[in-house]
């Protein structure tokens, strides 16, 4: 329970930031909430992270990110299992991750895409647009990489 009811709550807010998302803006439209720097925008990802492959067309490349999503939180699941107890940052970077992958993937199930909505942009550096599944997946991946630096 300590592993599913967590991702069960990234998902519910991933899925409900997303449909609110789609309920109050057109899609490919957006607008800026901090002029040159932030807007909230309604756009689809047909890819994977930063939107590797979105541009691919290719059939195959829906199946091919589902299955990658479902064997990562799989792998996941294993190594929450084995981690220790009182390891606390490290289950919680498990927790993030898998929530953040099983949420892209009930899009990816739903519509063949992801729903993103968050842009960031400075001039002419952009960041491709995010959503909280991408948020939570990013956070975990930074808190693994520090558990494992610091030997954990």
């Amino acid at each position: 329970m300590l592993f599913v009811i967590p991702i069960g709550i990234l998902v519910i807010s991933d899925q409900l930031t997303k449909y609110l998302i789609a309920r109050s803006i057109p899609a490919n439209t957006g607008f800026a909430v901090v002029p040159g720097f932030f807007n909230v925008v309604y756009v689809h990802n047909p890819g994977g992270a930063f939107s590797l492959f979105a541009s691919a067309g290719h059939p195959w490349a829906v199946y091919a990110l589902a299955g990658i999503s479902i064997a990562v939180v799989a792998a996941i699941a294993y190594a929450f299992g084995k981690t220790r107890k009182g390891d606390n940052w490290t289950r919680i970077a498990y927790v993030c991750v898998a929530g953040g992958a099983v949420g892209n993937l009930v899009d990816r199930i739903r519509f063949g895409e992801v729903t993103d909505f968050l842009d960031f942009h400075a001039g002419n550096l952009h960041w491709p647009a995010f959503n909280v599944a991408d948020m939570a997946i990013s956070t975990g991946a930074v808190m693994l990489l520090i558990s494992l630096m610091r030997g954990k």
